[in-house]
């Protein structure tokens, strides 16, 4: 029988979600599988990204696979490169490079329904077919290519991004402007603060930055760690404390969440205030760096930020910004402010937009947008991962995903999902497999409904601040309104026949006996 695509299963992406999908996939024996990646080299993020400062925001020990736990990190916050060469190691270890094609960008997927493949179309032309598609795609998924300044090309200095840093570009001496607060902000400001000659922060909105209690592991600690079942107790303990928080956010009545959250927001924001006014000296830029919403509405994040503006060549500006000038940056005060280099930290498409869904960049059954949908219908998924009228395709970072814990926990339970449907799929000798409808609008209920403390609080409490948390829809589907281990759960053991599976050949033969070429519903062979 001829083959009917390319590869049986296709990954897009590979970054930290692509390499756990594609060592899932081995070690459930699905060799038949290609991982396309738009850079030249696996770590997603942490590839593309290379910028003064760049480390994570959390502890190593919640930032790894569990299936490849590394004992001896250097600090307690790992650098980037020390990231980037983790994710490297691991693809090399389980065996992904010969599955990896880079500089291939998916632009288009559509479904063939009379093959019961997806066609995946890539930038500059061609096409690669798969019975399968898993996309990896991370929550970041680009740049805001323009961030909404009038001005921008008309900047005859440096103009740095930091998902595309020139490194190559000497700022030692040089005036500097950083526009943006956000995480990259906050990393970036310190570590450039002690080699340029000056350099001006432009702040839309506060951030909470708490000092990072960042430290080189010893080598006994290391050692410690290598300890079998050490680094998963200590990981699981600290999941378990989040799972807690989490759990009493959707189980307690809103006539309970309403006025503790209110009272949380109200005591943390004058806790901040304080230790601000203790730890930056000047007390007009320590009253401009307090935010007037809660300590969760926005990412929080930790860094030597505010310690940055106690330096004499550190500044803060909070008036508007009115348009970036051929030397740099005019505020709607009238000011003309000259730089050198110009930091655009200002954000990025996430995942929890409709917006990032282009017309026609991922089109199912009977011509169903995934983008329509989004944009008509709310941010939605079966588990976070798989849709209705998306047959065979299953995402790792969809809506109501993130469960509080490191992104490597989370893409690994969502990996292990579609790997499970895609091996049941085969075992009953079908080619196609799609989420009952039934279950998905159960479940989207369900989820929805528990999210109303979330959208309490991002959306009416702390609606005041712009923040990914919440998308322009007003629902804030960034977030799963359950605990770690029930987002697990769903993952991993979900019914079977949650799903529906068709046989291809099953379909072709009741065409032909019923003298037309129409799909039957749930055939299998």
């Amino acid at each position: 029988m001829t083959k009917l695509y390319d590869h049986e299963i296709v990954v897009i992406g590979a970054g930290p979600g692509g390499i756990a999908a594609g060592v899932k996939l081995i070690r459930a024996g699905l060799d038949d599988f290609v991982i396309l990646e738009r850079a030249d080299d696996v770590g997603g993020s942490w590839h593309e990204n290379h910028y003064p400062g760049l480390s994570v925001d959390i502890p190593a020990l919640a930032y790894q696979y569990s299936f490849a736990r590394k004992a001896d990190w250097s600090r307690v916050f790992p650098r980037g490169a020390e990231v980037k060469a983790y994710h490297v190691e691991v693809a090399r270890r389980f065996g992904l490079y010969p599955h990896l094609r880079f500089g291939t960008e998916v632009t288009r997927q559509e479904w063939d329904e009379n093959r019961h493949v997806w066609r995946l179309h890539l930038a500059g032309g061609g096409e690669v077919t798969a019975r399968y598609v898993i996309s990896a795609v991370g929550a970041f998924v680009n740049p805001k290519a323009d961030p909404g300044i009038p001005g921008l090309l008309d900047y005859h200095g440096k103009l740095q991004r930091p998902s595309d840093w020139d490194d190559d570009y000497d700022y030692r001496g040089k005036r500097v402007a950083v526009i943006g607060t956000g995480a990259s902000s906050v990393q970036i400001v310190p570590a450039l603060a002690r080699s340029i000659a000056s350099l001006t922060v432009f702040q839309r909105t506060p951030v909470w930055s708490l000092p990072k209690p960042d430290a080189q592991v010893p080598a006994a600690v290391q050692s410690m760690l290598r300890i079998p079942g050490v680094q998963a107790g200590i990981h699981g303990g600290v999941l378990v404390a989040v799972d807690l928080v989490l759990r009493a956010g959707v189980t307690a009545p809103m006539w309970l969440v309403r006025p503790a959250l209110r009272t949380l927001d109200n005591v943390a924001i004058g806790a901040y205030r304080r230790y601000l006014r203790r730890v930056v000296r000047d007390p007009e830029t320590a009253a401009a760096l307090t935010p007037n919403y809660g300590p969760i509405a926005k990412r929080p994040t930790m860094s030597g930020f505010t310690f940055a503006f106690n330096r004499d060549n550190v500044a803060l500006v909070t008036d508007p910004i009115r348009a970036i000038t051929a030397t740099g940056i005019e505020t709607g005060d009238g000011t003309r402010h000259e730089f050198d280099m110009i930091v655009l930290a200002t954000g990025y498409e996430v995942f929890c937009d409709p917006e990032t869904y282009r017309p026609g960049m991922i089109v199912g059954t009977n011509g169903f947008d995934l983008s329509a949908f989004y944009n008509e219908q709310g941010l939605q998924a079966y588990q976070s991962v798989a849709l209705p009228r998306l047959p065979n395709r299953w995402m790792l970072v969809g809506p109501y995903s993130w469960t509080g814990s490191g992104w490597h926990a989370f893409v690994e339970m969502t990996a292990d999902h579609a790997v499970r449907a895609i091996t049941e799929a085969r075992r009953r000798q079908a080619t196609r497999v799609e989420v009952r409808q039934s279950v998905h609008d159960a479940y989207h209920q369900r989820i929805h409904r528990r999210a109303a403390f979330l959208r309490y609080y991002l959306a009416e409490l702390n609606a005041h601040v712009p923040t990914y948390y919440r998308n322009s829809q007003g629902d804030s589907t960034y977030i799963r309104p359950s605990g770690f281990f029930e987002a697990r759960r769903g993952n991993q053991r979900f019914p079977l026949d949650d799903y529906e599976y068709t046989s291809l050949q099953a379909v072709l033969v009741s065409g032909r006996s019923n003298g037309k070429a129409t799909t039957t519903e749930s055939a299998t062979a």
